[in-house]
């Protein structure tokens, strides 16, 4: 029986009831916790939570791993296994419902006729999200569930094996890696989704003024000058208030995603010729609030949901389907393509751990090759000529005319 019902998830004939729910957490070293169909906390799941967060890991990365498991305990409860008596066979089921499943954030609805799922912006050359789930989210979900059973397994709980296959030989190859090598090729682990590399995908420049244009006040122009010249992140630039801006250093100070500490960053005199703009016009916040507000009814932060529904009026504007983190792409091509800055100084701006990362950005761009493809097209073919002193009629006689 729980065979057929296995073999049912990973052919996309059933789906999973949605019981239990991600809640907030009842405690102040927890920020979020798994409950059960009952409304009771999971309590080992808490438990691996709880080590993640010592290991001062982000709430959002807490949270991220909540819903991983959730999905997992979901699939347990459904098959009526308990989370230690879990094998690889259950893994397996996972995978195959996630390769088949629909994924629920993709069911939410806008105004106006969305692009079918999957499908090419034939302006921007930029796939739509497929209504499954995408292969990176697949692999993301297998390393939650193998670090909880990883965990568990240190004092003894849980299955002897891990039922996450895994990867033997980058295992290998990651164990004694110097940071100063290239990164090795290994097989992927069993179970383990194939993700292409794509290049960073950046707005051209002539898209770049389109979309720039259609943002209909001083502070959406502000931010978008703001994203595009200092390549701060979508929630990073946020969260700026009035003493984290040096007017006469040309500076901005955010909150770093990885480090989370307080960092400056450059940014363009149009970017601060903006948003003088737009302060002028709205007002100073309190010295509490973030610099950017909404600009209907009582002024409130502005939320990263909020920016992103100004872009996806813009995008809809203009039948495009850019997105906020495309602007930190855009900045960071821009850069790594100017001769003047050093990759290295590139890191530093961009704030990237590895200078591998930063490398990603060197490719060149297809749109910006336009006029030497066209020279290169309009090159006359090479004609072949032979050393003076031979008479004509004898090179037609021995290689033709």
């Amino acid at each position: 029986m729980v065979e057929d019902v296995r073999r049912a998830l990973m052919e996309g004939k059933c789906s999973l009831p949605e019981v239990g729910a991600v809640a907030a957490g009842t405690t102040r070293d927890l920020p979020f916790v798994l409950v059960d169909a009952d409304g009771c906390e999971v309590g080992p799941v808490s438990a691996y939570l709880r080590d993640l967060m010592l290991g001062d890991v982000s709430p959002l990365t807490c949270r991220s791993y909540g819903f991983g498991l959730l999905r997992w305990h979901r699939l347990l409860w459904f098959l009526q296994i308990s989370w230690d008596k879990a094998t690889e066979a259950e893994v397996a089921a996972l995978v195959g419902w996630l390769r088949e499943a629909r994924n629920p954030q993709r069911l939410r609805k806008r105004n106006g006729a969305s692009p079918p799922a999957g499908s090419v912006n034939l302006k921007t050359g930029k796939p739509s999200l497929r209504e499954g789930y995408a292969p990176s989210t697949i692999n993301h979900n297998l390393s939650v569930v193998s670090g909880f059973y990883a965990f568990h397994a240190r004092f003894g709980a849980g299955p002897v094996v891990n039922p996450v296959p895994a990867s033997r030989g980058r295992l290998q190859a990651l164990a004694h890696r110097s940071p100063l090598e290239p990164v090795p090729v290994f097989r992927r682990g069993r179970l383990r989704q194939k993700v292409p590399v794509q290049a960073p995908r950046s707005i051209p420049d002539h898209l770049w003024d389109e979309l720039f244009a259609g943002m209909g006040c001083e502070r959406d122009r502000a931010l978008l000058e703001f994203y595009v010249s200092s390549g701060a992140r979508a929630s990073e630039l946020l969260g700026v208030g009035l003493d984290d801006i040096d007017w006469s250093g040309q500076l901005i100070y955010v909150i770093s995603k990885g480090t989370r500490i307080r960092q400056p960053v450059p940014a363009s005199p149009n970017a601060f010729r903006y948003l003088g703009s737009y302060l002028a016009t709205d007002g100073l916040p309190d010295p509490s609030q973030p610099v950017w507000r909404t600009r209907r009814g009582d002024p409130r932060p502005l939320t990263y949901w909020a920016m992103r529904r100004v872009l996806q009026r813009a995008n809809d504007k203009l039948g495009t389907n850019w997105t906020l983190h495309d602007a930190r792409h855009t900045a960071a091509v821009r850069m790594a393509g100017d001769e003047r800055l050093t990759l290295a100084e590139v890191q530093t701006i961009l704030r990237h751990a590895h200078l591998d990362t930063t490398g990603r950005y060197l490719t060149a761009r297809v749109e910006d090759l336009h006029d030497k493809l066209q020279e290169h097209y309009t090159k006359p073919r090479p004609q072949r000529t032979f050393a003076s002193g031979y008479d004509p009629e004898d090179i037609k006689a021995v290689f033709g005319g």
